[in-house]
């Protein structure tokens, strides 16, 4: 396909891969049996993926102790993982639009639970992150392509809208539910946290040739240069995010690593102005409407990401709550999360996707400027209950509508490209929000060990400095939420009107 038929296919309307149901009573029970287990897989496969992130931080000082990694080997169980992610989810989404995504999803997850496997038997910490590093690899393959299998399988509009509702809750939940199987899973072997993939993946790769659909598979000159380059470059700003929340701003690997992501995402960025087959069309971008939800996604990437790690080394360090008792910290607003993601399509359909996505980014807004009020006197139920609420409250509202935007009106062969580049943008997000945070907070750390509270005790000095130093960070969220209200109240438009601008 050239990049005029490209464009041409981008500006047309979507046409969904399943066909209509069929007007008998039997054959439309069946569809829609057929339906609900297609969608059971692709958020099975996007749960692992989210689940994944978060449940071996709450696993590695058991990992740590019993490998007995370094410091710098028990960071990279983590980072080897997110540099392959991030790295290769472009090329991911872009492999499944040429490829075939049912060949990619069931593939990426083959590579995803074999890794698991060996990650969990990994007997020295070589074998451990190079396994991590394959599952980020077989991760970055999936998870674009089970967007877009969504977004090919229910059609643009309520049906849609209700399995995106469904999968952002799941992708959500995700989160939270990492948190409390790390602390179930490594009180009995941190190697738990891998094999727990084994089953889920193994049964959802043999499903889903039965029940998904696959798409049909374009005619492709592969942009060997812009894979190269894209990979390369998202791989080096991940690391330099990384590299900065440890090592500081000015060290120099941290401005290396930014400098050579600088050159290479330049070059991607010329390589595919040439490209007749881009590994990301610049027309997703050229609708003010997709561009603002992306932003979105990157900014609120960004917020929670920080907020995630860092309420959870609040409610331990500060609260003094256990591993799993900070895992359940977070099953209110989880829960609050699931009720509103539940309804959020029903309620785009009346609000429509602006006011809904303005409701919830607002939301977020608020509970991270409550979350600065923090201190060393604070407690659960007056202090961090609340703001959780408010997040499960915004994250139920706000993704759905956003993933929507940006899938709505793309034609089948842009899906995967689409979907590559949303979860780079929350991949890439998440790990700049954690370094910016981390720099506030170890600033803060320094300020108060410079200038200590007369009269208090040491561990009372140590707990003071930590809540200051997280409620400092707090601002960070604040203000990359604040800009996703704006971008939704100012840029973000209906589709009915934005759509001749399409």
């Amino acid at each position: 396909m050239t990049s005029q038929d490209q464009q041409a296919a981008l500006a047309g309307p979507a046409q969904p891969v399943i066909v209509e149901p069929a007007t008998d009573p039997a054959a439309e029970a069946r569809h829609r049996r057929r339906l609900a287990v297609a969608l059971a897989l692709i958020v099975t496969c996007q749960l692992m993926v989210v689940v994944d992130g978060t449940i071996v931080n709450v696993a590695l000082p058991k990992i740590t102790e019993d490998l007995s990694l370094s410091t710098s080997g028990a960071a990279w169980v983590q980072v080897g993982y997110s540099l392959a992610f991030g790295g290769l989810l472009l090329l991911g989404g872009r492999a499944g639009d040429a490829f075939g995504r049912r060949r990619l999803f069931v593939g990426g997850l083959v590579v995803f639970t074999l890794a698991s496997l060996a990650a969990g038997l990994a007997g020295n910490a070589e074998m451990l992150i190079a396994a991590r590093a394959v599952q980020g690899a077989g991760a970055a393959f999936a998870a674009p392509a089970s967007l877009a299998l969504l977004a090919t399988t229910f059609a643009d509009g309520p049906a849609r809208h209700r399995a995106l509702g469904v999968f952002s809750m799941m992708a959500g939940l995700g989160l939270t539910l990492g948190l409390i199987l790390g602390g179930l899973l490594a009180t009995a072997s941190w190697r738990w946290v891998f094999f727990i993939n084994l089953p889920f993946g193994a049964a959802t790769a043999l499903l889903a040739p039965r029940f998904l659909k696959d798409t049909p598979r374009h005619s492709a000159r592969f942009d060997v240069g812009g894979a190269i380059t894209s990979a390369l470059g998202v791989a080096s700003l991940a690391y330099g995010f990384i590299r900065a929340a440890s090592d500081g701003w000015s060290d120099g690997l941290t401005l290396s690593a930014f400098g050579a992501a600088a050159v290479l995402l330049v070059a991607f960025a010329l390589i595919e102005r040439g490209a007749e087959q881009p590994i990301v069309a610049y027309r997703l971008l050229g609708q003010r409407t997709r561009a603002a939800a992306y932003t979105n996604m990157l900014l609120l990437g960004a917020a929670m990401g920080g907020v995630m790690l860092y309420m959870s080394v609040f409610v331990q360090q500060v609260l003094g709550f256990s591993v799993l008792r900070a895992g359940l910290a977070f099953l209110p607003m989880a829960a609050l999360q699931f009720v509103c993601a539940r309804t959020a399509p029903t309620m785009m359909t009346k609000l429509g996707g602006k006011r809904l996505t303005t409701i919830g980014t607002v939301m977020l807004a608020g509970a991270a400027v409550w979350l600065v009020l923090l201190d060393d006197r604070s407690s659960y139920p007056a202090s961090v209950l609340g703001p959780l609420l408010l997040f499960g409250v915004g994250i139920g509202l706000t993704f759905m509508p956003l993933n929507s935007v940006i899938l709505a009106g793309l034609p089948p062969q842009a899906t995967g490209s689409a979907s590559g580049l949303l979860q780079c943008l929350q991949q890439v997000g998440s790990t700049m929000g954690v370094a910016v945070l981390t720099t506030v907070y170890g600033t803060s750390l320094r300020d108060s060990a410079a200038h200590p509270v007369p009269g208090l005790s040491p561990a009372a000095q140590l707990r003071h400095a930590w809540a200051e130093g997280i409620a400092s960070a707090m601002y960070v969220p604040a203000a990359l939420a604040a800009a996703a209200v704006v971008l939704a109240v100012v840029v973000i438009r209906d589709p009915a009107r934005s759509a001749p601008q399409q």
